[in-house]
């Protein structure tokens, strides 16, 4: 718990797999979380900043978190998925990728929207890509 947040799901089920009780499990998530060691709100704040700095966007982010037991209400307080702030960085993880490089053609195209939706880019997202490129 010194080197990063875990979610409070993360340590139950790290206990579990070293067969502690499930009521001192429950325990322990309790007291580690009125002591303010586990906060599921603060992982969740850490873990949108640095997968959305890895290139990341943001239905993927949404589910890796659901995947980790953050609720949804968490999630939806700190992954705002309508921020324009989303449409930049879909456009860099493109360039960047992709370097600036247009699609020729249909197959072309497909490639690079399954790369972005794969990245967890919404499809407002990605058609925003291609039209910015189209006016640049």
């Amino acid at each position: 718990m010194a080197r990063r947040d875990y979610s409070s799901q993360e340590i139950k089920q790290k206990l579990s797999v070293k067969g502690y009780d499930p009521t001192e499990i429950l325990q322990v998530i309790s007291e580690l979380t009125t002591a303010g060691y586990i906060d599921d709100s603060r992982f969740a704040e850490n873990y949108i900043r640095y997968r959305r700095n890895r290139g990341v966007g943001p239905l993927r982010i949404q589910q890796e978190l659901r995947a980790k037991g953050i609720d949804n209400e968490v999630i939806a307080q700190r992954l705002s998925i309508a921020d324009n702030a989303w449409f930049d960085e879909a456009q860099k993880v493109w360039m960047k990728h992709f370097k600036g490089k247009l699609p020729n053609d249909f197959k072309d195209k497909t490639k690079q929207m399954r790369f972005l939706q794969y990245r967890g880019f919404t499809t407002e997202h990605i058609e925003h890509v291609f039209a910015k490129c189209r006016r640049d």
